[in-house]
């Protein structure tokens, strides 16, 4: 089994743990409708890049 053979200090300790934050989804906003979603994919009411998708978000 792996021993560490001196002990690691506070700051070494978080400069590890730097890129263990929790990140929110990156948005963006529809330029047609304003609507706020998540990058790269299609809005609620079905508009992707600004064009309306045929059959989504149609009810």
């Amino acid at each position: 089994m792996a021993v560490q053979q001196n002990k690691k200090t506070p700051s070494r300790r978080g400069m590890r743990r730097s890129h263990d934050a929790l990140k929110g989804p990156t948005l963006s906003t529809d330029p047609t409708s304003g609507e706020t979603h998540r990058r790269h994919h299609v809005t609620a009411d079905g508009y992707y890049r600004g064009r309306k998708l045929a059959g989504i978000g149609e009810e």
